[in-house]
């Protein structure tokens, strides 16, 4: 059993390290002229016609409670989680939205309190979830002294972190009562459906000469398949296996994974502000994780 649980945190760990690298996709798309929501829409639509290979052939949930809080699923794990946090990354700073989602395993763990009343946070997960936050905001800000901010932003980045936090409610709710990767595909499709009214402001039109463009097209197929329908599914093991809150914890090495990308991809340097920020990070989350 030991075996089999630690099997699950090395998913757990190989899931966001992956969910890490998905920043430098995004930008890439943007960088050739794709929106947000484009992005978004591409990315789960794909994934929604890839899982249909895997996916048992059932339609609908077993009643309308259940097929409506599918619908919440994806409207907060899917289109309002990376609509508001796409948006904000365009009105505020980096560094705020990637501070500012991180407070989702914070948040995940205060609505888990609040709507469980069998759920317990140890001393462990609260010191260790404070610490690894600290960690998450050294790498982030980097040392750096000067804070700007950005009420819109930072508010739509917050609200970003929250849908994740509600997101991870559902899961739960609905984990042992539908197989995982049918619980995947309806979030898959009901995050398509509701940011589809997104299109009536700035409405969606394909151009396939930019689509089918190799690096394009590789980056949309990394999003769609390996960081939606693969991780999802695994995500959303996770969740079960391992609990929502204990889970959720490991968010906090979304930042670490990207600072070892950038020095790998992008080749900046790491200081020591930066190393001091990772070792909060590693250190919160085993202590967290510890029982």
């Amino acid at each position: 059993m030991k075996l089999k649980h630690g099997y699950y945190h090395l998913i757990a760990i190989l899931t966001v390290a992956i969910w890490g690298l998905t920043f430098v996709a995004t930008k890439v798309l943007i960088n050739h002229g794709l929106t947000p929501q484009e992005i978004f829409f591409y990315r789960f639509l794909i994934a929604y016609i890839g899982i249909w290979a895997i996916s048992p052939k059932r339609l609908f949930a077993a009643d309308l409670k259940d097929e409506l809080w599918l619908l919440t699923g994806g409207l907060f794990g899917g289109s309002l989680y990376f609509f508001t946090e796409n948006t904000a990354l365009g009105i505020t700073q980096a560094s705020n939205v990637a501070f500012i989602i991180c407070t989702a395993p914070l948040l995940t763990t205060i609505l888990s309190l609040l709507f469980y009343k069998n759920e317990k946070a140890t001393k462990g997960l609260i010191y260790g979830s404070l610490l690894a936050l600290v960690g998450v905001g050294l790498v982030v800000f980097n040392g750096s002294v000067v804070l700007k901010l950005s009420p819109a932003g930072d508010l739509l980045t917050l609200l970003a972190a929250l849908s994740w936090a509600f997101y991870s409610l559902v899961i739960r709710k609905m984990t042992g009562r539908y197989p995982t990767v049918f619980v995947t595909r309806k979030i898959f499709f009901y995050g398509v459906l509701t940011i589809l009214p997104a299109f009536l402001l700035h409405p969606l039109r394909p151009d396939f000469d930019v689509l089918l463009q190799p690096i394009v097209l590789s980056n949309l197929l990394f999003l769609a398949v390996l960081a939606s329908l693969i991780c999802y599914i695994l995500w959303n093991v996770v969740l079960k296996q391992l609990g929502t809150m204990r889970a959720s914890i490991y968010i906090y090495l979304n930042p670490l994974v990207t600072m070892v990308a950038s020095v790998l991809i992008l080749h900046e340097q790491i200081t020591w502000i930066t190393l001091m920020g990772a070792g909060c990070i590693i250190l919160g989350v085993y202590l967290a994780e510890k029982k």
